[in-house]
């Protein structure tokens, strides 16, 4: 089969490599690849960025979002058949979805939502359920609750604002105008113009901010909060409760405790609550997802769909932060 792999971490693009389809575990389904999200996560992998925390072994295959078709199903598998339209975050290590095929694990796979293309489809899982566990499970954000949703032009900000709105918070978000006209439809009530406003001056008594932006836009979101609230970074820095979870080595752990003992402390002094989420793949809640697409609860937001040969031009729109939404690479016609 087809795919873009990577044989050493670069700072160029990805190669197209005729590669063996993969085997099929007892447990996985086998996806003839129709679409692939593209994401920035994609790009850090592709530099090395996140060697120490998700030491990968190369050659490999990139991808973190697919929609598609089952193909074949392990001995094991139980909920899926040959013929399942499907969609899937795979779980680390198992992603490589800038193929043809790709087998995984059933825990993983949601069955795709029937109101919506192959493309919106694979735009979905990993801001989705990113969303979802910034919300519902780290902030388990109530009705009534305010959130400041950073970036909310950005793939994780158009779901997780649609999320807010349907747990029937207040939200807040930053973005240049041009994008106002769609967080407004998508449900912010609160929109900041990142180019000529600062949120710090304007924001007050927040309970929940999520934060997608740099180390500076962190440490002035602790000053919207009310005593008490509650920051979900998912740009970092990670913390050592993240290190624990993800079984790093005694030392990588001991380097994520000095790089966060900072931000850590100042949270702390302000009575603030700071977590670190990097998101795992959830079929369960991916299928809970399925259902607030189908209600249009949820409605995918996608800026461009690239030809499967024009990965390489995909990952670069998206590294070019200029995207409104999510980028998607069509793989099969």
């Amino acid at each position: 089969m087809k795919a873009f792999i990577i044989n050493k971490y670069t700072k160029g693009g990805l190669e197209l490599a005729d590669v063996p389809t993969p085997v099929v575990g007892n447990n996985d389904v086998l996806i003839e690849v129709h679409s692939a999200g593209v994401n920035l996560l994609d790009s850090k992998l592709k530099t090395g960025e996140f060697k120490l925390i998700l030491p990968y072994k190369l050659p490999m295959i990139l991808g973190h979002d697919v929609a598609g078709v089952v193909t074949t199903v392990g001995k094991n598998v139980k909920k899926f058949k040959v013929g399942d339209a499907v969609y899937s975050r795979p779980e680390d290590y198992h992603v490589g979805t800038f193929a043809q095929f790709i087998a995984i694990n059933e825990k993983d796979v949601a069955f795709k939502p029937v109101n919506i293309s192959m493309d919106e489809a694979a735009s979905i899982p990993l801001v989705a359920l990113t969303a979802w566990q910034a919300l519902m499970e780290h902030a388990q954000l109530k009705k009534g609750e305010k959130v400041f949703i950073q970036a909310g032009s950005g793939g994780v900000g158009t779901i997780a604002i649609q999320l807010a709105k349907h747990l029937g918070a207040n939200i807040a978000t930053t973005a240049s105008k041009k994008s106002f006209e769609l967080l407004k439809n998508l449900g912010a009530d609160v929109l900041i113009d990142y180019t000529t406003q600062d949120f710090e001056h304007i924001l007050k008594d927040y309970d929940v901010v999520v934060n997608s932006q740099d180390q500076k836009t962190l440490e002035k979101a602790f000053n919207v909060l009310k005593p008490g609230g509650q920051v979900i970074s998912i740009s970092g820095p990670p913390t050592p409760v993240f290190a624990k979870d993800m079984g790093l080595p005694w030392y990588i752990r001991m380097i994520i405790t000095l790089l966060s003992f900072g931000t850590r402390s100042k949270a702390q002094k302000k009575n603030i609550n700071f977590s670190f989420l990097f998101m795992r793949a959830e079929g369960n809640q991916l299928q809970e997802i399925t259902k607030l697409i189908e209600a249009e609860v949820i409605k995918p937001v996608v800026d461009k769909v690239f030809a499967f040969e024009q990965t390489n031009d995909a990952l670069k729109y998206v590294e070019s932060g200029r995207a409104k939404g999510k980028v998607v690479i069509r793989v099969k016609n």
